[in-house]
């Protein structure tokens, strides 16, 4: 018998894409978002609760018969939303941890799958980065990364108090359609930040730094994939992985790559503006434990997906 899924954030970008694959595989699913962000959608095929999951009783509630919960509920967005509320971003996925993990607890359930980040790594130095390097780094600095750090040990703790079975998923810059631009410069990802900007006319384009940091994209379908891929492997328990394509992408050249898809008749040109203080310069995982233990390897790519996010934030965005 197919085990029932409770899906935290299941109407968001990531969430979503989750819920959509669980049910092509025929999960019983619930899913609980407060519908936040303004591209939340609720999924079809599942059970729906519009709820906020910082209320320990709300929580409590939610979590009743439920044998796995895939925690990707959070506050989150893109560098220039994490520079601007970091307090609400400490505090709220602080209360979301709190009422989540106890909830799941006191269900008695089997594991929680926590939907870490990239910026655990924020501080490192070793390239690409492993799994093992958490224990040999300096904490991140921001305090988003910092944030999804203490979600890991959530996890180690709940986990040594209550054995409560878990599971570290960390994805690495997600992309895809279903991520609306922000309403301003850094408060999206990158992807719909510059093609928002780019329909929208600005020339010379403004880059955030030099241009030279590097981001590892990886398809939301293939981070959904090894998320659910993790789920169903029993030697995934008690574990974390990276989930992230090994290839980096300079941000100047994905501009460029950008540019030139959305067909500008002009020459590729930009304006460098001051970056964020905690603006990584370097984003690259090792995912080759989720490949040797879950058998999971990205497989869109770039270049042949950027033209279908083109036409979704034109339309969506009337651009």
């Amino acid at each position: 018998m197919k085990k029932k899924i409770l899906v935290t954030g299941g109407a968001g970008f990531i969430g979503s894409e989750v819920v959509k694959q669980l049910i092509s595989k025929q999960y019983k699913v619930r899913v609980v978002d407060d519908l936040s962000k303004k591209e939340a959608r609720v999924p079809q095929q599942c059970d729906f609760i519009k709820a906020d999951l910082t209320n320990p009783q709300v929580a409590l509630r939610v979590f009743e018969d439920i044998d796995i919960c895939i925690h990707l509920a959070a506050k989150i967005g893109g560098i220039g939303y994490f520079h601007k509320y970091p307090a609400t971003i400490l505090s709220e996925n602080n209360k979301l941890y709190s009422a989540v993990f106890e909830a799941a607890v006191k269900n008695n359930i089997e594991r929680i799958l926590y939907l870490s980040s990239s910026m655990v790594f924020e501080s490192t130095s070793y390239f690409p980065s492993k799994e093992s390097d958490i224990e040999n780094i300096p904490p991140p600095v921001s305090a988003y990364g910092f944030s999804k750090l203490v979600g890991e040990e959530y996890c180690k703790a709940f986990k040594d108090e209550y054995g409560l079975n878990y599971t570290i998923c960390r994805p690495f810059n997600a992309y895809g359609i279903n991520e609306a631009p922000g309403d301003e410069v850094g408060y999206a990802h990158v992807i719909p930040d510059l093609i928002k900007k780019i329909l929208g006319g600005q020339y010379p384009l403004e880059i955030l730094g030099d241009g030279n940091q590097t981001r590892c994209f990886t398809h939301v379908s293939d981070l959904a994939k090894g998320i659910i891929m993790a789920m169903e492997n029993t030697k995934a328990i008690n574990e974390d992985f990276n989930l992230g394509t090994e290839k980096e992408t300079e941000i100047i050249d994905l501009a460029k790559l950008i540019f030139e898809l959305c067909q500008v008749q002009k020459p590729f040109k930009v304006t460098h503006v001051s970056g964020f203080t905690h603006d990584i310069k370097r984003s690259v995982p090792s995912s080759q434990k989720a490949k040797k233990i879950l058998g999971w390897k990205p497989e869109k790519k770039l270049k042949e997906e950027l033209p279908i996010i083109i036409d979704w934030i034109k339309k969506t965005e009337n651009l």
